[in-house]
Formats: C-alpha cells, sequence, structure tokens
C-alpha cells in the first residue's frame, strides 16, 4: 500500500528535495508547448515550475499520498493538475513529451513495471527524466533504523516488515533500462551529500519522509518511542562541530529517449 504523507509538513522539510528538482528543471530543454508527467509531485512545488515553462503545454502530477495531494491541488491553474493515483498503476499510452520525477522513485519497489509503463506513457520521442536515491543514500538513517527495528521493544512489530526503497547500483539501473527499446539511454551518478544547517533542519526531514514507513507499523505510544530513537541516534551520528548535520545522499539519474 502507497504510504501516507503530511504534504504541509513535506514542505517545510524538503529544501533539499526541491534544490535537486530545481536544478534538473534548469538543464530542461523546453519548447514551451509539451505535454508533461511528474511523477511522484508532492507538495506540487516542482510541477509549478514545469508548468511555468509550458505556458503552451499542460502538466499533470500525481501522487499516491492523499495529504501530497491535496495540499498540491490547491495550485492547480490552466495548465497545472494534479491526481491522487499510484504511480504502480499508470495506464497512460502514447500521451506526453516528458516524464519527469525527482526524488520520488526510490519509493517504488518494481523499476521494470515502472519502465513499461513510461516507456508506454511516452509519445515518440518523448523523454522520461529521472533522479532518485541510489545505493549509498542515507548511511546514517539506513544504518540506524535497521538497528532500531531489531530492538526488543520495536522488533515484534516488524516481523512482516518490507523494506520501503529501492536504491540501485548504476550499472544495475542501466541494465534494467536496456531491457526496453530505448533510442537513447544515459544513466549516471551524483554526489549530492548534504549538511543541514541545524538539527532542527535534520529532525524535519527525519520526520517526513523518512519514518513514516517505519511508524506505520507502531502503535502508540511506541510511534514516539520509536522516533525519539532514531532522532537522538541521528543527532549523534550526523552532528558536526559547527553545529550542522551531514547525511550522504547519493543519486542516480536517467535519462532516455523513446
Amino acid at each position: 500500500m502507497p504510504h501516507e504523507f503530511n504534504g504541509e509538513e513535506y514542505k517545510k522539510a524538503s529544501t533539499h528535495q526541491k534544490e535537486w528538482g530545481n536544478k534538473i528543471i534548469s538543464e530542461l530543454n523546453l519548447k514551451g508547448n509539451e505535454r508533461i508527467l511528474d511523477l511522484g509531485c508532492g507538495d506540487g512545488t516542482l510541477t509549478a515550475e514545469l508548468a511555468s515553462l509550458v505556458p503552451d503545454g499542460h502538466v499533470l502530477g500525481i501522487d499516491a499520498s492523499r495529504g501530497m495531494a491535496e495540499v498540491a491541488s490547491r495550485i492547480e491553474s490552466n495548465n497545472i493538475s494534479f491526481r491522487l493515483q499510484d504511480i504502480n498503476c499508470m495506464k497512460f499510452r502514447n500521451e506526453f513529451d516528458l516524464i519527469y520525477s525527482n526524488a520520488t522513485l526510490h519509493w517504488i519497489k518494481d523499476h521494470d513495471l515502472l519502465l513499461k509503463n513510461t516507456f508506454r506513457g511516452l509519445k515518440e520521442n518523448g523523454v522520461l527524466c529521472f533522479n532518485f536515491a541510489a545505493d549509498g543514500n542515507c548511511s546514517h538513517f539506513i544504518e540506524i533504523t535497521k538497528r532500531a527495528i531489531k530492538l526488543p521493544a520495536f522488533e515484534k512489530y516488524f516481523s512482516s516488515f518490507e523494506w520501503p526503497w529501492y536504491m540501485p547500483k548504476l550499472e544495475e539501473y542501466e541494465a534494467l533500462c536496456k531491457k526496453f527499446p530505448f533510442k537513447e539511454i544515459r544513466v549516471w551518478g551524483e554526489n549530492a551529500d548534504r549538511y543541514f544547517p541545524d538539527i532542527d533542519s535534520m529532525v524535519k526531514w527525519v520526520d517526513q519522509p523518512s519514518l513514516v514507513p517505519f511508524l506505520e507499523h507502531l502503535p502508540q505510544p511506541d510511534k514516539q518511542d520509536f522516533r525519539n530513537y532514531v532522532v537522538k541516534k541521528m543527532t549523534v551520528a550526523t552532528l558536526q562541530k559547527d553545529g550542522r548535520c551531514f547525511e550522504t545522499f547519493r543519486r542516480i539519474n536517467v535519462l532516455a529517449r523513446k
């Protein structure tokens, strides 16, 4: 089942996701009349940036989280719309000049299905442009949460837990893309390691969206205990002498043309 996020809290905690997304958008060569699909649109901020570049086109943002979709829908206009939809259930066919996704697709476990659906959804010569988490991403957070779910106080709640993310190595993802008849494929990595300006900023990112799939498995008051454990350990692991907090962010970029 899709995870449910707080769109308002995510908007406050997603500075670095938006930085990555704006960098990708600034490098797009758009004519202004394209039809674009934004996969995992979140609060809609980046969807709106795309829409501003295609005044004679249209951008559709989809997200499986009702909390995200409701926040995003507040900025709908003539050339931008939003839909509550699971990426895994896309049925588009020959509709889009560009399928874009930023900081979302590590939440999608079946990328064979993803690439099948996006290839089908692109027009001839359409382009997909993805950026998501790669192997080595969030090494502190992942190590700490893997320890946390094995603690005696919490272990019983995670007996059927499925790890929520897919973070591939570059060569693995390039081989997967080559299973599909794209005319062009580029897959490359990016070191986007980040210093959060202070502990509070780091904790906001931990709360939304990182802890969501773990807290879903816990009853009250264990949710707060689990969260407090992770926040305490993350503070110790990431805090620098200057008061900033360091975390690894490794990205995979994909550009392919149908």
